[in-house]
């Protein structure tokens, strides 16, 4: 039987409950879950890359199915070659749709055999963003019950004044 292999892709800077929560549900769905931290140039993330791999790898340790890695170029490249058919993005509004659709379906041209599955985000965390996290984080604002432990220690010592 051929595995059910998934990439979940972002920037995961830092990686949230929300992120995390949509990655624990896809790996009950998947056999194995690519969790490609994306390196991107035209941000400045808080977080290295190395960080941001270390920290979801803590957060995700408990999941035995889930691997964290880097990408860079085309998701759908990445895909392909880690012989992925589906790709997971979680929504948390009407707004995150009409941007993931695009995507989607940019993916799907690029590669017919690529899906998308969305995964609607458990409403406590429709409000989540890495971005909102970095703020409130930046002024020394609790943010304890929406990243995980050691994504807390991370931005604590981050900006610790």
């Amino acid at each position: 039987m051929k595995e059910k292999i998934a990439v979940c892709p972002g920037t995961f800077d830092p990686i949230t409950n929300g992120h995390l929560d949509i990655i624990e549900r896809a790996a009950k769905t998947f056999d194995v879950i690519f969790v490609s931290v994306l390196k991107n140039a035209s941000k400045k993330p808080l977080f290295s890359l190395s960080e941001r791999i270390q920290l979801i790898e803590e957060a995700t340790k408990h999941l035995p199915n889930v691997r964290v890695e880097s990408s860079e170029g085309l998701l759908v490249d990445y895909a392909k070659k880690k012989r992925a058919t589906v790709v997971i993005r979680g929504l948390r509004a009407v707004t995150d749709f009409e941007y993931e659709l695009q995507i989607a379906a940019m993916n799907r041209t690029l590669d017919a055999e690529l899906e998308t599955f969305f995964v609607m985000t458990n409403p406590k965390y429709s409000f989540l963003s890495s971005s909102m996290i970095r703020e409130v984080a930046s002024y020394n604002g609790d943010v304890a019950n929406l990243v995980p432990k050691n994504v807390n220690e991370a931005l604590l010592a981050k900006y610790k004044k």
